[in-house]
Formats: C-alpha cells, structure tokens, sequence
C-alpha cells in the first residue's frame, strides 16, 4: 500500500523556465535508464524476491525511484511553465511561438504540442516508454549485476544533464539524483556480495575445462590484461585450436528417423545446383540490351562525314 507526501524527496528551485532543457529531462522521466524503468524494475524484483533482506531494500529503493520519478517530473513541468501557458493561450504570434518552443535547436515541440508541457512517459527524443526497458531474470545474482549496471548508467546520463545548465537550483536538484544513483549502487553491490557463492550467476558450474579460456579471436594488435592474462587464464590465439574446442569434428549432426531422412534426401535431390551449367540469366539480357542501345547511340551521335 502507497501513501503519498506532498513534499518532494528533494527541494526544487528553477530559476528560469527553458523547454529545451525540459525536453532533454525527459530522458530520466520516461526513457531506458529513467526513473520510471528502474522503480519498475526494483518493485517487480522485490516482489518475486524470497530473502527478507532484500526484498526489503529492492521494496525501499523502488519507492525512493518514484520519489525522484516525482522530482524529475516537477523540474520538467517547471521549465516548461512559460512556454506552456504561453503556447495554451496563444499570446504569442505564430512565428514567435514557435520560435519559443524551439529556440536553440531543441525539439521541444513535440512535448508542447502533443503533452501540453507536461511530463510525457517518453524519453527525449519522444519515443514512449516501454516495458521492455524492464531486463530482469528473477535470479539474484544476475539481477542485482543488471541494477548495479542501471544505476551506473543512470549517473553518467545525470552528468550529462548537469553539463548541460547553467541553473544553479536545476544543477543541484540534478546533483541530488546522481548521488542517489551512487548510494543505491553501493547497496545492489553489498548485496550481491553477502552472496557467496555468487559467481557464476544461477546454480549450474560452468565446464572446467572452458571457464577459464581466453579465445583470441579478434586477430591485429592483441592486448594483454588481466581480462586474458595470468594463472586464471588459458589464452589461445591459435585458429586451429579454437575449432571444435569439444575434441569433435565440428560439422554438425543430427538424427533422422528413417521417413524424414528420406524426405529431406528426396528435397536435397529436387533442389540440387548442377556446377556445371552456366544458365542466362534475366540481369545478362538486360545487360546486353542496355551495351546494344549504348552502341547505337554512340553510332548516332558520330558526326557524319
């Protein structure tokens, strides 16, 4: 059960209204790496979750999300304010309305015209907000990798938005938001670690005798590091014995019962190449068509005697 305040996780001071910057908001109110996609994603987690633990801190964190889904939401509203009641009583002329709403370049028309200024479920580009931005697994240690991964993600597209105005309360309110990003990765990190074992994900142990091969497989300028080198690694740069790593041929087989061998051998035998022929085909007509018009006319274009 929900209980809304009124009052904003964090206070929000706009100095002056700018739809453009609205607009590239939107990119943390309803796209991939928003606010709206990872409470989703921590509330969906926290109710399938069976630790205590965590599905209190997953439960904790998606709220929070819609706490700064609500803050970033505010701010978008907030630059849009002019413009929207400009645009919604036409005090402007046309020309000059326009000029308003995409005034240095930003595509801020689309959440004028279509949203009325609001804040739109898309991202800034104007794309709708999906579900499919949603990537859990419903296993713990590969979901809790996913979130650590969002919220890191998240912060670097906070730093953007922060490079990006020069309003001292929109920076801060901004700021606020990264550091929640940094906080909320610490816990999904201290929580991935207080499972042991938690490498590799899920239950199943990978093959021995595959877990710890580097396969060299882009050739030109190799690089070593601790990601292909050392005691933990087996590198092979060698094309040869990166085939068939199984001690197989490396052709591919699989068993037929008598009746569909008979029928695939039957459709190899109707669909065979014959190599031998060489077949005219509708591209060489066309081509000898377009070299005899060509002949006649450069014949024609000759200048006669």
């Amino acid at each position: 059960m929900f209980s809304h305040n009124k009052r904003l996780q964090y206070t929000l001071r706009v100095d002056s209204t700018n739809p453009g910057l609205a607009n590239l908001m939107l990119e943390q109110f309803g796209g991939p790496q928003g606010e709206l996609a990872a409470a989703c994603r921590y509330f969906t987690q926290a109710i399938g979750e069976d630790d205590p633990g965590r599905k209190d801190m997953l439960f904790d964190i998606a709220t929070e999300e819609l706490s700064h889904l609500e803050v970033i939401g505010t701010m978008v509203a907030m630059l849009n304010k002019g413009a929207k009641g400009r645009l919604a009583e036409g005090v402007d002329a046309e020309a000059d309305a326009y000029r308003t709403i995409t005034g240095a370049g930003n595509d801020s028309h689309l959440t004028q015209v279509l949203y009325g200024g609001g804040p739109a479920l898309v991202n800034s580009a104007g794309v709708p907000w999906t579900a499919a931005y949603i990537d859990s697994i419903g296993e713990p240690t590969a979901d809790l990798r996913s979130n650590i991964a969002a919220e890191a993600r998240a912060k670097i597209v906070y730093e953007r938005l922060i490079n990006l105005t020069d309003d001292p309360g929109v920076k801060e309110a901004l700021g606020f938001l990264m550091t929640r990003e940094i906080a909320h990765q610490k816990s999904f990190e201290k929580a991935l670690y207080a499972i042991s074992p938690n490498f590799p994900p899920g239950k199943l142990p990978g093959m021995p005798e595959f877990t710890q091969v580097y396969f060299d497989m882009s050739k030109g300028g190799e690089v070593r590091g601790p990601w292909n080198e050392g005691p933990q690694w087996e590198f092979v740069s060698d094309p040869e014995e990166q085939m068939a790593v199984d001690g197989g041929s490396g052709e591919p087989t699989v068993a037929l019962d008598p009746d569909d061998q008979a029928a695939v051998d039957a459709m190899a035998l109707r669909t065979a190449s014959d190599p031998a022929s060489d077949p005219q085909t509708g591209a060489e007509l066309g081509m000898a068509e377009g070299a005899a018009l060509d002949a006649l006319t450069a014949q024609s274009n000759k200048p006669k005697p």
